[in-house]
C-alpha cells in the first residue's frame, strides 16, 4: 500500500481525522486515508509543520518497535497531539523537558531504569493474587448500583470506580481524596486544555503525590508507593512521576473501556448473550473490544532520531511520526472482518496496548479488571439496556482517550 512521498505534498491532511459518524467506528475520514495509503504526509498544528501519518498494522508495530523513532517529545502538556485547539504554545523546534519519572516520555536506557523498578509488581502471577480484591470491588459496586435508583449512570457507579479503587490500592493513595486527582487527571488527557493548564494540573498532582511520598517515608505501609519511596536509586521527583503515570493512566484508560465496552454490548445483544450464556468467552471477548473499540483516540506520536529511509520514505530527523491505532486495529489485512464485534474471534495482535518497549506496563491488571467486570456485571444484570436511545449517549471526543461520559441504564 505504500506510495511515494510526491503522491501527497499536494495537500496532505491537516491532523488525524477525528469527527465520527459511528459512536463505536473510527472516524470515516481516517479510514479512508487508511485505504489510500498505510503511510502518507500530515501536518501538524499550529503551524502546519509536515510529518508522517501511519495506519495500517504491519506499519503500525514497525514504527513502534524501531529505535530509530524516540518517544522523548516532553511533559503531557507538552506533546505535539496533531489536533486543533492547541495553538499558541506548541514550540516544534525546540527540545521538549522530560517530566521526571514519567517514563512513557522516555527512551532507554532512562526508560528502561525505571520501568524495571516496576515490572515486577506487574507480572501475571502477581496480578492473579490481586484478582480476590479486584471481584470484592467489583461486587460492592455492583451491590450499590442493584440497590440505587433507576436509571443509573453505568459510568459514576461502576467504570470509574472500579479501577480507581484498585489502582489506589495499590499504590497506597487514599480513595476518599480522589477528588485531588481525578480532575486534574481529565485535564492533562484534555486535547483543548492550555499549556498553561496542563502544566498547573501536573504541577498540582505532584503536589499531592509529593505528600504522600513524604508521608510513606515516615511512616510505609504495604503498597507501591512505599516500595518506591524506600527506593534510594530514586529521586522524590522521579518516585512523584511514576507514582502519576501509574495514577492517572491506570484509571483513565479501563473507565473507558468499562463504559464503552458496556455500550457496545448492549448495542451488540446478540454478543452480550453469547458471554451470558459461555462465560469462558470472556477473556477473549475482552480483548476483541479492545481491538474493536480503540479508546486511544489521537494516536501515539514518535520523533525521528535522525535522517534515514523507512519503507521507501525519507524520513527526517526530528520530524514527528503518528501512529493510527484505531486503524491498525481495523486493518483488513491482519483482522478477519475486523469491522465487526466478534467475541468469539480473534483479535490476537491488537495493538490497544502498544507495542516494543513501551507496550502497557498495567496491560494486566486491566485485563483482569475488565474480565471480572464485564462478566460479573452481565452474570447480575442480564436484562441490563440503555435507558435513552444511543444516539443520546454523551461520548467523550475532546480527550485523548475516547469513551462515553456518561451510561444511563436500567434493568
Amino acid at each position: 500500500m505504500s506510495t511515494p512521498d510526491t503522491a501527497f505534498e499536494e495537500a496532505p491532511p491537516y491532523g488525524i481525522p477525528l469527527e465520527r459518524d459511528h459512536p463505536f467506528d473510527p472516524p470515516a475520514a481516517v479510514m479512508a486515508l487508511h485505504r489510500g495509503a498505510e503511510m502518507r504526509r500530515m501536518r501538524y498544528y499550529p503551524e502546519g509543520r509536515l510529518g508522517w501519518l501511519v495506519t495500517s498494522h504491519r506499519l503500525a508495530r514497525k514504527v513502534l518497535a524501531d529505535t530509530r523513532f524516540s518517544s522523548t517529545l516532553g511533559g503531557p502538556a507538552q506533546v505535539p497531539i496533531p489536533m486543533p485547539g492547541l495553538e499558541g504554545y506548541l514550540d516544534f523546534e525546540g527540545d521538549f523537558p522530560t517530566t521526571p519519572g514519567m517514563f512513557i516520555e522516555m527512551d532507554p536506557p532512562d526508560h528502561t531504569r525505571l520501568r524495571r523498578k516496576l515490572t515486577g509488581v506487574f507480572t501475571v502471577k502477581r496480578m492473579k493474587a490481586l484478582e480476590p480484591r479486584i471481584a470484592q470491588h467489583v461486587e460492592d459496586r455492583l451491590d450499590a448500583l442493584a440497590a440505587g435508583t433507576r436509571p443509573a449512570d453505568l459510568v459514576r457507579e461502576f467504570a470509574v470506580p472500579v479501577p480507581s479503587m484498585m489502582i489506589c490500592e495499590l499504590l497506597g493513595v487514599p480513595y476518599d481524596q480522589r477528588e485531588r486527582f481525578e480532575a486534574d487527571s481529565r485535564a492533562i488527557f484534555t486535547t483543548d486544555e492550555t499549556g498553561a493548564g496542563k502544566e498547573a494540573a501536573i504541577g498540582r498532582l505532584f503536589g499531592f503525590i509529593g505528600e504522600l511520598v513524604a508521608a510513606k517515608r515516615r511512616a510505609p505501609t504495604d503498597d507501591l508507593l512505599s516500595d518506591l519511596a524506600a527506593d534510594s536509586e530514586l529521586a522524590d521527583e522521579e518516585v512523584a512521576g511514576m507514582a502519576i503515570l501509574l495514577l492517572v493512566a491506570g484509571h483513565e484508560t479501563t473507565a473507558k473501556m468499562l463504559g464503552l465496552g458496556t455500550m457496545a454490548l448492549l448495542e451488540n445483544r446478540d454478543q452480550w448473550d453469547l458471554l451470558r450464556e459461555r462465560p469462558e468467552l470472556i477473556a477473549g471477548g475482552v480483548e476483541e473490544l479492545l481491538r474493536y473499540l480503540t479508546i486511544i483516540h489521537t494516536g501515539l506520536i514518535r520523533q525521528a532520531k535522525t535522517d534515514f529511509e523507512f519503507e521507501g520514505h525519507q524520513i527526517k530527523a526530528r520530524e514527528y511520526v503518528t501512529v493510527s491505532v484505531q486503524t491498525a486495529n481495523r486493518d483488513e489485512a491482519h483482522f478477519i472482518e475486523p469491522d465487526k464485534l466478534d467475541v468469539t474471534g480473534n483479535a490476537k495482535g491488537h495493538l490497544t496496548f502498544g507495542h516494543g518497549v513501551h507496550q502497557c506496563l498495567g496491560q494486566q491488571l486491566a485485563r483482569m479488571e475488565m474480565r471480572i467486570a464485564f462478566s460479573r456485571l452481565i452474570a447480575r444484570f442480564p436484562g441490563l439496556r440503555l435507558a435513552v436511545p444511543a444516539g443520546e449517549v454523551p461520548l467523550v471526543t475532546g480527550q485523548s482517550f475516547y469513551g462515553v461520559a456518561e451510561l444511563p441504564v436500567t434493568w
